[in-house]
């Protein structure tokens, strides 16, 4: 199973009104462990910078002047994330904003059901409890100190921690449970053990390897141990 944790950064809070999406971040998790494959970037969003979202993600204008506009890395950022599931806290917001572009380049949209909203199961799992990206890095013990700005993708790699905290734990089954369930790998394809790049070395001395084909010998030329 493939999910992408996502996070964007915007020039405020509403699409219809102006806003526009200035950053991408993106983690690729497999079977619920990151595989080190991410999405990254900074996007110009054809209008000035306000200065509150500036105080927010330290993301200026003579800095967002010659990165690309949305139409130029839409459809890499679709292929990137592909029919996975995006993995977002807060989900509405970011689906909003990402619907709102892919619109306006007459790109197809993200349904909502693609979305899984961390926020959503942090407010279920801990009712009444802040449920913040910050509070549930602080109720897991993950290290966010160098959140000092709001980075698209170091916000998405500490969520993808804090995603598998919330569903039971950093990687909560290891990867096994679709192999011992359904005797499959994940894909649907039948799953067979590979051999060991590397054979183990025996443990078998020389004086218990002498002692083992000394017995064998006195079993006769029909020993199983003599079979190929």
């Amino acid at each position: 199973m493939r999910e992408v944790v996502l996070d964007t950064e915007t020039t405020g809070f509403d699409p219809e009104t102006g806003d526009r999406i200035v950053e991408i971040g993106a983690v690729e998790l497999l079977r619920h462990v990151a595989t080190g494959k991410t999405y990254h970037q900074y996007i110009n969003p054809e209008r000035s910078m306000p200065e509150e979202a500036f105080q927010v993600h330290g993301l200026g204008d003579d800095f967002l002047k010659d990165k690309p506009k949305f139409a130029e890395i839409g459809n890499a950022f679709l292929e990137f994330i592909g029919d996975a599931k995006l993995v977002i806290h807060n989900a509405a917001f970011d689906i909003k904003f990402l619907n709102a572009e892919l619109k306006w380049m007459g790109l197809p949209q993200i349904p909502w059901e693609q979305a899984i909203d961390t926020l959503e199961i942090a407010r279920k799992r801990f009712p009444g409890s802040p449920a913040s990206l910050d509070a549930l890095c602080r109720r897991f013990g993950i290290d966010n100190s160098e959140r000092t700005l709001h980075g698209a993708l170091l916000d998405s790699e500490i969520l993808a921690e804090v995603y598998l905290e919330l569903i039971g734990g950093r990687q909560p089954d290891f990867g096994l449970s679709t192999t011992v369930q359904d005797g499959t790998d994940g894909s649907g394809e039948a799953w067979v053990p590979r051999p060991r790049p590397t054979p183990l070395k025996s443990r078998l001395s020389e004086k218990e390897a002498a002692a083992h084909a000394a017995f064998v010998a006195t079993l006769g030329d029909d020993a199983l141990w003599l079979k190929s």
